[in-house]
């Protein structure tokens, strides 16, 4: 088994090597490369894949992280499990690194390179593929966000409710599903595709088009990467639709039919996880609390996503302006404000999914202290609404007194909005 030091240093390895394959790819102005970025989904500023390696380390050209900070992360990653961790403190120790790094330790936590017999080399040329093609400059659906759903995920698949009941298969499918399931987001909503006339809100035929193209974009670089070669067809087949599955339920157009699915099960008790249909059907529920649960999390961490994404949305109004568009809901920063967007979603999207999900956990403590995060921090947003708009930015970061449960306490996390398919 590779030690944390071990996993750091290839994760940095396989960072620099996406940096550098950026920089050689550059051909065109700043402005036109991100209006094609946006508008296109296309990494015009990267070389293709299939002329990537990794970089040989050579002295001078890697910037790598010091003994302190890799100490500091390797000390984070043994406290992964914890549902107040700081995945913006991670990224930074990690050099921007989050995502590849807390993968490869994930891994290897439940040994599913050896499961799986996985190429060490394939896995990191796909972790840094899925990485690389989160577009950094949103400041929501970006690299970052899907780390700390990852993290959220993990903290679920140890659930005391569900953590004996896992295969590997789940375990492998709920981690790569939280890492990739926004992957080449372009910071802009399915109506935005739709109303534009993108070739992709075509070809998904204006339905769970973004998710569509997140699944699919897995798809391509798990072929590419060859992470899945030595497996049988059938069942890296399987493993592909099953992702597909998972990544689609994300659709937040779809959040009634989950959850009334989910009420039906509890109401009825006649959820069985020895069945494998029925472990899909909560790694799904997982995953969608993964994603919209940042209102459960520590105020402190909960505000930064509240802020950035709406800060995503503020940035597609001024965009739909721009082009004399129709400003879309929620996307008008002198109409919809944080505190405003952030008490609707937290009443008509967060709130009746944890219900339910505490009701399935019976209730564990992690889901507990999630409840507790969840109605402090809609209090706070509530009082938020009706005090002077600029007070929200100079609040000092609240300190929750609470304890914060570990290993097997379970519980969601990251997500938290995001236009159609993450209301924020």
């Amino acid at each position: 088994m590779l030690t944390t030091s071990d996993l750091l240093i290839l994760s940095i390895h396989v960072n620099n090597w996406c940096k550098t394959s950026a920089q050689q790819g550059e051909v065109e102005s700043c402005t036109r490369r991100k209006v094609k970025r946006l508008l296109s989904f296309q990494r015009y500023c990267h070389a293709s894949r299939l002329l990537r390696g990794l970089v040989p380390h050579t002295p001078g050209s890697l910037h790598l992280l010091d003994d302190d900070y890799l100490g500091q992360a390797g000390h984070m990653l043994s406290k992964v499990s914890a549902w107040n961790f700081d995945i913006f403190l991670f990224d930074r120790l990690t050099n921007g690194n989050s995502l590849v790094t807390l993968m490869c330790h994930l891994f290897n936590v439940y040994g599913l390179i050896h499961h799986f017999q996985l190429d060490m080399v394939k896995l990191h040329r796909f972790l840094g593929m899925v990485q690389e093609d989160y577009h950094s400059q949103n400041p929501y659906h970006n690299a970052v966000h899907a780390a700390d759903v990852t993290q959220a995920m993990y903290c679920y698949l140890k659930e005391p409710k569900l953590a004996g009941q896992l295969s590997p298969l789940d375990v492998f499918l709920g981690l790569m599903a939280a890492a990739a399931h926004d992957v080449d987001h372009p910071g802009v909503n399915q109506p935005f595709l739709i109303k534009t006339r993108h070739h992709l809100a075509s070809l998904y035929q204006n339905t769970s088009v973004l998710e569509s193209h997140h699944w699919r974009s897995t798809v391509g670089m798990l072929r590419e990467s060859g992470l899945l070669s030595h497996l049988p067809a059938d069942m890296s087949q399987d493993i592909e639709q099953q992702l597909g599955s998972l990544i689609l339920a994300t659709d937040i157009s779809r959040q009634n039919e989950f959850l009334l699915t989910f009420r039906e099960h509890l109401d009825n008790q006649d959820l069985d996880l020895q069945l494998a249909s029925h472990r899909h059907f909560i790694l799904q529920i997982a995953l969608k609390c993964a994603d919209v649960c940042n209102p459960c999390r520590v105020w402190e961490l909960s505000r930064q996503w509240s802020e950035r994404v709406c800060e995503e949305f503020y940035r597609q109004g001024d965009l739909e302006k721009k082009f004399d568009l129709e400003i879309s809901p929620l996307c008008n920063q002198q109409a919809d404000t944080v505190p405003a967007i952030q008490t609707g979603f937290i009443s008509y999207i967060v709130e009746p999914l944890f219900e339910e999900w505490q009701r399935f956990t019976e209730p564990s403590l992690l889901s507990q202290t999630m409840m507790g995060h969840l109605h402090k921090n809609k209090a706070r947003w509530s009082r938020l609404r009706f005090t002077h708009p600029t007070s929200e930015s100079q609040m000092q970061p609240h300190v929750e007194e609470d304890p914060e449960p570990e290993g097997g306490g379970g519980g969601g996390g990251g997500g938290g909005g995001g236009h159609e398919e993450d209301v924020p």
